[in-house]
């Protein structure tokens, strides 16, 4: 090894021993963005999603601590749409059955604002970013607080007129969640000092962005069948009303409305692009295995494999349990897992300052 690349290793491993604990956190942000993902899965599943019916970002961290603040919250409650017509019957236990989990997940979001702020004014002091890390760093703090505005935009769809949120607005609170947890993974893993491992082509690059966009488009749509509780329906598989394309799609008019509001057709859609996306890992691994092996930063293509796979069982067994809370949830949680490790490997394959990388 000559001396201009021993000193390009040693510069290498220090600026990977600096920002270690930056990737620590990067990744801790990541893990508590999925349970919170996951936290909201289950305050829909619950059908707890309204019960807070106000918007308080500082206040609000503190949760009813007497009788009287819990019939305030009650009686906000009472007066919206969803309560006249579902849940009438509530006694106030009832009711702090549904709280706690939007309470719950509410604190998580703050919590988060709280785990990024703090850290990264300690980095910034410690000099552990640069003007390059922190300008985007900050941009993802401000996707976050964004976020929070999209749960009271979505919540708020549901106050006067609905019985339940938008089905466009919770579909664009997931995919916002999505989008978050890839640019959380994808600066962590862009900031690893260890070079690429194995032959990267342009196809390698182009084939997994393609991929993972797929991915972000099905949670969006996976965000319109829990919108409109379209896996409620259709329980069978892998036939729909006993035909693998089943009669009666595109009822609606005009027929791009059908894609967002129509139960059967937003349940199909949703089964063919899961279709799809295991198809196309099934060519990407015959071709990959052919062209150049499996080794290297490639290995990240088997694990995609199991986890689609493991995704599909999910979904199937979803749909079969006429939506069975813990496996809802699971298929959920899944689903941002796989992205993450499909975004992760796109972030591994376009590395431009790795050493001994093949391009």
């Amino acid at each position: 090894m000559t001396t201009i690349q021993n000193a390009a290793l040693s510069q290498t491993t220090i600026a990977g021993d600096r920002l270690r604990p930056v990737r620590i956190w990067l990744y801790l942000l990541a893990f508590m963005v999925l349970c919170m993902v996951m936290v909201g899965g289950m305050t829909r599943l619950t059908g707890s999603g309204l019960s807070i019916t106000t918007w308080r970002p500082i206040s609000g961290i503190i949760p009813p601590l007497n009788e009287a603040d819990w019939l305030a919250e009650f009686a906000g409650y009472k007066l919206i749409p969803q309560y006249d017509v579902y849940n009438h019957w509530m006694t106030l236990e009832d009711f702090k059955g549904i709280f706690w989990w939007e309470w719950i997940h509410r604190f998580l979001g703050r919590m988060i604002g709280f785990a990024f702020a703090i850290p990264f004014v300690v980095f910034l002091v410690q000099k552990r970013l640069t003007r390059d890390m922190a300008v985007p760093l900050a941009g993802l703090f401000l996707l976050g607080g964004f976020q929070g505005f999209l749960g009271w935009w979505m919540v708020s769809s549901g106050l006067t007129e609905l019985t339940s949120v938008s089905q466009y607005r919770l579909a664009t609170h997931l995919t916002a969640a999505a989008l978050l947890l890839l640019a959380l993974v994808w600066v962590a893993r862009r900031m690893r000092p260890q070079p690429t491992e194995g032959r990267v082509t342009r196809f390698n690059v182009v084939s997994i962005a393609l991929l993972l966009v797929l991915l972000v488009i099905q949670i969006a749509a996976g965000g319109f069948v829990a919108g409109i509780d379209a896996g409620m329906g259709y329980n069978t598989w892998p036939l729909m009303e006993g035909k693998l394309i089943p009669d009666g799609l595109g009822a609606y008019e005009p027929g791009w409305r059908s894609m967002f509001e129509h139960g059967l057709t937003v349940q199909f859609n949703h089964r063919m692009l899961a279709y799809f996306i295991t198809a196309v890992i099934a060519v990407l691994l015959f071709l990959q295995a052919r062209k150049a092996g499996l080794g290297g930063v490639h290995r990240w293509l088997v694990l995609i494999a199991v986890l689609v796979l493991a995704q599909v069982g999910l979904g199937i067994a979803t749909l079969l349990s006429m939506v069975q809370i813990d496996l809802a949830v699971s298929h959920q949680g899944l689903a941002f897992i796989l992205a993450s490790s499909v975004c992760a490997y796109l972030a591994d394959l376009t590395k431009t300052h790795s050493l001994g990388a093949t391009r």
